[in-house]
């Protein structure tokens, strides 16, 4: 078992590293195309405002940057010897819930305590 949630976890990680770089990739972009460019798109009726466009692209970044930690930190767990313990009242979480959500730190009745 451990071996297959290594293997569901690594490939978690690279699907989630892929999506860090695409966002920083995108990001660069759209800085690059606005440089010295004095466009009022605040107020432009014909589409996305740059704000808009950068408030979306660095929430997918900051969401892809946050399960790549998760994923990383269960990975370690896993090495510890603690993945699928829970880490506030240390029973095994349920294994419907890791298939789920393979980085949780939490069992069900710990995380809804919580509000995670």
């Amino acid at each position: 078992m451990t071996d297959d949630v290594r293997a569901l976890l690594e490939r978690l990680r690279v699907q989630a590293a892929a999506r860090v770089a695409s966002s920083a990739v995108v990001l660069d972009e759209l800085v690059h195309d606005r440089e010295g460019s004095n466009d009022d798109d605040e107020h432009d009726p014909e589409g996305v405002t740059l704000s808009s466009e950068w408030s979306r692209l660095s929430a997918l970044a900051d969401a892809a940057a946050s399960e790549l930690r998760q994923v990383e930190d269960a990975l370690a767990r896993l090495d510890a010897g603690t993945y699928g313990v829970c880490a506030v009242c240390g029973r095994p979480i349920p294994i419907a819930r890791l298939e789920v959500r393979p980085f949780a730190t939490h069992c069900v009745a710990c995380a809804e305590k919580l509000g995670r």
